[in-house]
């Protein structure tokens, strides 16, 4: 893939309407993932799922304890939509790679990006559906969905090592958070009307629920056509030829090339592994806290929704916070300061008292803060540490970690849940992928991963 630098002829004003393209796919699909991943999906399939088993929705005074019947596996229905996400981030693992691998050696992008949004948002449409029993119809578009977004961010990541420079992508990076953030702000805004006014509106609040899922598909699907149309293909760089066979099959000698020597780039596979803990951590608060507000605390759903709000307004101005603190400290300095407070939230997160809003408020005003900055200066210090060619192949195993696709945090989620009876022992188990993310990202050597992936080092790190 070429850099931005590889092509000085390119006008200053095509870069910037290329970048503004490309920050409105964060926009695009935060409202799949604040409205379907974050706030109302899971509670809405858990009480689907509770009056199939036990006829009636659980509460956290009187939970369902009747469990699903999945292939022949007891399935508690607290714990379903947490498994459903194990299960596709487990397939994202197999599938993901090879999508990054015809990714780089393809010279059509945008359009693999596009597709897998374009599907993916079918589906979150098609959980309009989701209603009176249907739970295994949830299970299936959740699944659908999550693949989807995952393959999609595999290629968009990538794009941007083509659209900035190594001293631009932390900027690049957090002001694309802090997009993505003001996006899914204001459809959840628009939900929150419609799921408060529901009785104004002459329809059932299960039934505003459900529309406002359709309404996440729409938004994700409609917005994905401004970057399809701003965002340059570019013909892919230093792709490894792969005798015979069609490009699928090229594409997994590849990767199997890549795999291979791998042990080439220790710095990279250090982040990587650091990155999985934490980033499992934080993706596996995001899922659960609406399930955790609602069942252990006791919040009503316009509640949760209201403070998911906040968290988002309060994520547009900390991504663009850890940005500039990026820019004086150091990603690796500013992403570490911020597990520190991811650390710390958890542990208020187990004390919080159960129906008393303002705590919660203040916990998710601390999330919103370093939600986006973590994640954004994540993804470019990443870019750093990538050989040139492989970027969406790279790219596919750091979405193994991403969000949405945690696979180890909600399945420790799932697995205390159903053992305890209780979500409080399951949010303190998570500060655990904190501690070992930091004590891994703290023994990176930032400069040497760039040098040994033979990328030019960007004046501050």
């Amino acid at each position: 893939m070429s850099a931005p630098t590889d092509h000085p002829v390119e006008l200053s004003a095509e870069r910037q309407r290329e970048r503004r393209g490309w920050y409105f796919y964060d926009w695009a699909n935060s409202g799949y993932v604040t409205t379907v991943g974050t706030v109302l999906f899971a509670p809405y399939l858990t009480s689907v799922a509770e009056n199939a088993a036990c006829g009636r929705t659980g509460t956290a005074e009187n939970p369902c304890r009747t469990n699903l019947d999945v292939l022949g596996i007891g399935v508690s229905p607290g714990s379903l939509a947490f498994y459903v996400v194990t299960a596709a981030t487990l397939m994202s693992a197999l599938l993901l790679p090879v999508v990054g691998a015809i990714a780089d050696r393809s010279p059509r992008k945008k359009a693999w990006m596009a597709g897998f949004a374009w599907v993916g948002a079918t589906a979150a449409c098609c959980m309009v559906f989701v209603a009176d029993g249907r739970w295994a119809l949830g299970a299936l578009l959740l699944f659908i969905g999550h693949i989807c977004l995952g393959s999609s961010l595999v290629v968009y990541d990538a794009i941007m090592c083509e659209i900035a420079t190594p001293d631009e992508r932390d900027a690049v990076s957090s002001r694309g958070w802090a997009f993505g953030y003001l996006g899914g702000f204001i459809l959840l805004s628009l939900n929150l009307g419609l799921v408060l006014g529901h009785e104004a509106f002459g329809i059932s609040e299960g039934t505003a629920v459900r529309l406002s899922l359709l309404s996440a598909g729409a938004w994700w699907g409609l917005f994905t056509i401004i970057p399809f149309a701003r965002i340059r293909n570019r013909p892919p760089v230093a792709a490894e030829p792969v005798a015979g066979g069609n490009m699928v099959r090229q594409s997994f000698g590849q990767l199997a090339r890549t795999l291979r020597h791998a042990k080439a780039y220790p710095m990279t596979l250090l982040f990587l592994v650091a990155y999985l803990f934490f980033n499992d951590g934080i993706q596996t608060v995001i899922a659960v806290s609406s399930t955790y507000g609602e069942k252990q605390l006791g919040f009503e759903t316009e509640v949760l929704i209201a403070t998911i709000l906040l968290v988002q307004l309060v994520a547009f101005f900390g991504a663009l916070l850890f940005g500039r603190a990026a820019a004086r400290y150091g990603s690796q300095r500013t992403i570490l300061a911020g597990l520190l407070i991811w650390i710390a939230i958890v542990v208020a997160g187990f004390m919080l008292p159960a129906k008393q809003i303002a705590p919660f408020l203040a916990m998710g005003v601390s999330i919103g803060v370093v939600l986006g900055g973590t994640q954004a200066l994540s993804r470019s210090l990443f870019s750093q540490l990538i050989p040139r060619g492989r970027e969406a192949e790279y790219f596919s195993l750091y979405q193994a970690g991403e969000r949405g696709t945690s696979w180890l945090g909600t399945l420790v989620f799932g697995l205390v849940h159903q053992i305890t009876g209780s979500y409080r022992p399951a949010i303190i188990a998570l500060g655990a992928f904190f501690i070992i993310g930091f004590l891994l990202l703290i023994r990176v050597d930032v400069r040497r991963g760039i040098t040994d992936a033979g990328n030019r080092q960007p004046s501050v790190v």
